[in-house]
């Protein structure tokens, strides 16, 4: 006769089943919260075929864990950020309809706060020497954009390369020597490169009917980052990623509104046909909207890296600041090539 639990005798499945109840403990003991955790698989099943398991069940296999869970998206910071834009979008077309020489004024401000966003949100190693670079490269942008005769972008290529030079000599000089001077330096660069584009504002500004077209690029890059960013806080989904808290809908909204305010804008002024400025926002506001993904990616990176995040407020400026200095260089280049004739 069989013993209870499949063996010959009641003696056997008595030991049996004590030496099933000492392996379970010895597994609790080794801090397995799983009594048959899956890399002593194996072990297991052995034992069940050897017949030394009672229970006579193979343990199956754990796949590991799911999905990791998705970033939560901060509503008071996205809503921050929209709002950020739709300031930025007030100042700099407001200055546009100003002469030429307090455009400049302006477009200084925020060439100043960009380079004081990005110094402090990047961390490089020489903060000081990257945001006096680039506030040195703003002034002489802006110089070379209103003096410039005729009006043209080939003064500030000039101004990109000298402050690129002059970050060069500022990060070898100084105490530290080249210690992480790949980083800075391209800090610099992403400073300088970001603080001339916007001067290009003013270089547009001194073209007959660029101010027009200038109106129309930027409610078309401020309308795009701030109805993306209002949409992620309401439904940041489909995510790209679940550690950037971005969703796709808010970009597709986003470059959409911004391609229908450049049309709006161009309705009103009967120079112009409603497609070419379209198509003109259409350019801008894909740019803008590329530009502050980009952000919430690199802030995600910093954060997944266990680096120290930035503060709120050059956080949050980041992101539009980024967006419209980046932007302003295909402003001017989708304004000549598709607004040419009323140029």
């Amino acid at each position: 006769m069989g013993g209870p639990g499949g063996y010959p005798d009641d003696q056997s499945g008595y030991e049996g089943r004590r030496r099933h109840r000492e392996t379970r403990r010895g597994r609790r003991r080794a801090g397995a919260g799983d009594t048959r955790p899956t890399e002593r698989w194996p072990d297991a099943a052995a034992a069940v075929l050897a017949g030394d398991d009672p229970t006579g069940q193979i343990p199956v296999m754990d796949d590991g864990p799911g999905e990791a869970a998705a970033v939560p998206v901060s509503r008071t910071s996205t809503l921050a950020v929209a709002g950020c834009a739709a300031l930025l979008t007030l100042v700099l077309v407001l200055g546009a309809l100003a002469p030429a020489g307090a455009y400049a004024a302006v477009v200084f401000a925020v060439q100043a706060l960009y380079v004081a966003a990005w110094a402090t949100a990047a961390r490089p190693p020489a903060p000081r020497i990257v945001a006096g670079v680039g506030l040195a490269a703003a002034v002489a942008a802006d110089v070379a954009a209103t003096l410039a005769d005729p009006a043209s972008l080939a003064p500030l290529a000039y101004v990109v390369a000298a402050g690129f030079v002059a970050g060069v000599v500022g990060q070898l000089a100084r105490r530290a020597g080249r210690d992480r001077v790949t980083e800075s330096l391209g800090s610099t660069l992403v400073v300088v490169v970001g603080a001339v584009s916007l001067a290009s504002l003013v270089v547009l500004a001194r073209h007959p009917r660029g101010t027009q077209a200038i109106v129309a690029c930027l409610l078309a890059a401020g309308a795009a980052v701030a109805v993306a960013r209002l949409t992620d806080a309401v439904a940041p989904r489909p995510r790209f990623v679940p550690d950037v808290p971005r969703g796709r809908v808010g970009v597709l909204l986003g470059v959409l509104v911004g391609t229908g305010a450049a049309a709006a804008a161009g309705s009103l002024d009967t120079g112009v046909t409603i497609g070419a400025v379209a198509a003109a926002g259409l350019a801008t506001a894909l740019i803008a909207v590329v530009v502050d993904l980009s952000v919430s990616y690199v802030e995600a990176g910093r954060r997944l890296a266990g680096m120290a995040t930035a503060p709120s407020p050059a956080r949050l400026a980041q992101g539009p600041l980024g967006a419209f200095a980046l932007a302003a260089p295909v402003m001017y280049a989708a304004s000549a090539l598709l607004l040419l004739d009323y140029l």
